[in-house]
């Protein structure tokens, strides 16, 4: 007697019972070697990548960490850390007292560092002494979510103060100050809706600018800001409170997009520059003046590619330049044609990198001081640059007619899916669980869709019972 063959819907539930099962098989080998707390997984690794160059002093990072609804994570942890030019890890800075996040770390000139930190309640600025890990003295204001802070001069601080909501107009009073460490008082501020449409990327919002940067420029006479929902960086005067430079505009993401910490810098000629982390567009990019006025982008670096979502650039006196590439979780310093010469892993999440020694952000050559133009491809990673799905994703997608869409989604990827992605699974096993869910919610609905008569007489006899 023949056997008959398996019906068209068995074949397919089969294949989908496979592809789901296999999608799963790599994660489920992951949560099954998951062991306690000095197995956590390479996400919380502090370690050397690439070491072409070594560097000829520390690097200090400030890690951001995460935390979800003020509790943190103990497996992606918020720190300071500082590490040797071979990339070894020479110590490791955790608040106890109530941190939970660290963004800004600024190297001083008595050797120091200027730290800026996050609480529930608002924000910590303190002066750190590396060797003993004391605090020479300490600010708590009552900014929310402060993510930078430029020393002014010895009395006063310069504030980025972002997320400043006003209940009382509804509106936002997102600002600048100088504040007085010595009376604890601010002595200027320029607020932003008092120089820009109120109607600005879409009007008023409890975070409305997210001016994550403030850098003390021209000899102290401006101040660099970086509104970064605004996709711009802006120069403002002290004295006059007028905007003096602007580069980028609301929208426009050609120019920059969501970008956080820019560099101001000059040219030989005293033409200005400026050096910034375009941080939703995975690049760093260079532009200068030119002799008509105008920005002109000189130098780039990085894709989605290599890059996901980079937060610093500073540039070094050896013309390379360090970058902060935050969610693929390291430091890596390049040279203007984009080969990595150095590679620190500093999970989770870094923010800034500094290089000490080398002064307190871009301390530098232009690039067009290098004679050095033009878009750069980053190459050299220790780890691989398909070391993630979405780098591999935006790599295979170059050249293609799908380049555009698939590489925007890639960034996408890379910069949101590590929030949620589990310490014990690397990124291409947590893809696999993120597509065998949407597999198994596209055969639910299929399975619904097709028994939908089934289903809807079932509910009807339901309903009629408990009637």
């Amino acid at each position: 007697m023949q056997r008959s063959l398996p019906s068209r819907l068995w074949l397919v539930r089969g294949v989908a019972l496979l592809l789901v099962l296999s999608l799963l098989a790599p994660a489920a080998g992951a949560a099954l070697g998951v062991g306690g707390d000095e197995e956590a997984g390479a996400v919380s690794e502090l370690e050397a990548g690439t070491m072409a160059q070594p560097a000829n002093d520390s690097t200090v990072i400030g890690i951001q960490g995460y935390h979800f609804q003020g509790e943190g994570n103990a497996k992606k942890p918020a720190r300071v850390v500082s590490t040797s030019g071979n990339g070894t890890t020479e110590w490791v800075y955790e608040d106890m007292i109530g941190a939970r996040w660290f963004y800004d770390v600024d190297p001083m000139e008595n050797g120091n560092l200027l730290v800026v930190s996050t609480n529930p309640d608002g924000t910590n600025v303190y002066e750190l002494d590396p060797e003993t890990k004391e605090r020479v003295w300490e600010e708590t204001l009552p900014y929310h979510d402060t993510h930078d802070i430029d020393v002014y001069n010895d009395t006063h601080l310069a504030i980025a103060n972002m997320r400043n909501w006003n209940e009382s107009c509804a509106c936002s009073d997102d600002r600048a100050v100088l504040y007085d460490r010595v009376d604890g008082e601010v002595d200027w501020e320029w607020t932003f809706r008092n120089h820009y449409p109120n109607s600005t990327d879409g009007g008023f919002a409890k975070d409305w600018t997210h001016v994550n940067d403030v850098e003390v420029i021209r000899n102290g006479s401006e101040l660099l800001l970086s509104p970064r929902n605004f996709d711009q960086v802006i120069a403002v005067n002290i004295e006059s409170k007028e905007i003096t430079e602007r580069l980028g505009e609301d929208g426009d993401h050609s120019t920059l997009y969501e970008q956080h910490n820019p560099d101001w810098l000059t040219t030989e000629g005293g033409d200005p520059t400026i050096l910034v982390a375009d941080s939703e567009n995975d690049r760093v990019i260079e532009y200068t003046k030119n002799d008509d006025g105008e920005w002109e982008h000189v130098w780039s670096a990085g894709s989605s590619a290599s890059l996901s979502w980079p937060r610093d650039a500073d540039r070094l006196p050896n013309g390379n330049t360090l970058i902060v590439d935050s969610m693929n979780h390291r430091v890596i310093e390049v040279t203007p044609q984009g080969e990595i010469v150095w590679e620190y892993f500093a999970t989770w999440g870094p923010y800034d990198a500094e290089r000490i020694g080398t002064g307190d952000e871009s301390n530098g050559p232009t690039m067009r001081d290098q004679g050095v133009s033009g878009h750069k491809a980053i190459y050299g990673s220790a780890g691989g640059l398909s070391a993630t799905f979405s780098s591999w994703l935006a790599a295979n997608a170059q050249g293609t007619i799908v380049e555009g869409p698939v590489t925007e989604f890639a960034g996408l990827w890379g910069r949101l899916a590590p929030w949620f992605q589990p310490v014990w699974l690397d990124s291409w096993e947590f893809t696999g669980v993120v597509g065998a869910v949407l597999i198994l919610f596209g055969w639910g609905l299929s399975e619904a869709v097709r028994e939908r008569d089934r289903i809807a007489d079932a509910a009807r006899s339901l309903r009629q019972q408990v009637v």
